[in-house]
């Protein structure tokens, strides 16, 4: 795709919506422009006006990534709009450097307004970062361990207690699904020295491990099923739903029961009993 085919109406999109406060510029007692001009741009950007003016009108093709990160930085996109101009213009957006374990408002206000179902919200590398109570009822309270023992997959592969029953062909696929989808996390955030880390002490703990992430497996399917065993309810069968958070690769793992089904009376019931009430606080894997 050509620097011509639509990046101008990008530009001058956000340009317009781009408040001059906002800029740290002054805003004038009269204005016909909405947002920022484009002199007042292109000195944000460092660039001459009459590229902003070809760019904005398709006669400027190819700009350069230093272009492109000084026009993102002064039109102050965020990362998927940042991401989508590179691809408009024809070139690779950067590689993000860093995973984020920043939990927007709007995902902490669904885990809250889902108080009846277990929810909880993981990094890219499956470090719980937040969940319910109803999520602390049916597995176990996270709050109560820290460190590599809130990682999913550290506790898969290091043998840690878990509530959730799978038979040998079920282990097999959740633990190729996990390394798979860890290579993904490190194919994204390629400079993430935490996720580095982690691939390293999972290699050097776990031969399993060592194994699958040496076979470079990157897309897999498995059950959406599972089975958690209850200490003091019993096993519930539950569906499992993985929900990515745009623009955070944040997962939002929500369980499900189907209704008036008797795996709905007993997660109704592990509700009830309340955390108070459970004994040893074992993790998922």
């Amino acid at each position: 795709m050509q620097a011509g085919d639509g990046i101008g109406s990008y530009i001058q999109a956000w340009r317009h919506r781009l408040r001059p406060v906002d800029a740290g510029l002054p805003a004038g007692l009269s204005r016909r422009t909405r947002g920022l001009r484009r002199e007042e741009l292109a000195s944000l950007a460092g660039i001459s006006v009459d590229y902003l003016v070809r760019l904005e009108q398709g006669r400027a093709t190819n700009p350069s990534t230093q272009v492109l990160a000084a026009l993102s930085r002064a039109l102050q996109l965020t990362i998927e709009e940042r991401d989508h101009l590179y691809t408009v213009a024809g070139q690779a957006p950067p590689r993000r450097s860093a995973m984020t374990t920043h939990m927007p408002p709007s995902v902490q206000r669904l885990v809250d307004r889902l108080a009846d179902l277990p929810v909880a919200v993981y990094d890219p590398a499956w470090t719980i970062i937040t969940w319910n109570a109803a999520w602390a009822g049916l597995m176990g309270d996270p709050s109560t361990v820290s460190g590599r023992d809130r990682n999913l997959i550290w506790r898969t592969f290091t043998g840690k207690a878990t509530r959730v029953r799978k038979s040998g062909t079920e282990v097999d696929e959740f633990e190729t699904n996990a390394v798979a989808d860890l290579r993904r996390a490190v194919g994204t955030y390629p400079d993430d020295a935490r996720l580095r880390q982690l691939v390293d002490e999972l290699r050097q703990s776990s031969p399993r491990f060592a194994k699958l992430w040496a076979e470079r497996v990157v897309n897999t399917t498995g059950s959406n099923s599972k089975t958690i065993v209850h200490p003091e309810v019993g096993p519930i069968t539950l569906d499992c739903d993985v929900l990515t958070v745009a623009g955070s690769d944040l997962r939002l793992v929500v369980y499900t029961a189907e209704p008036s089904s008797p795996d709905a009376g007993r997660l109704r019931l592990v509700q009830v009993i309340g955390l108070q009430e459970l004994g040893a606080p074992d993790l998922p894997a």
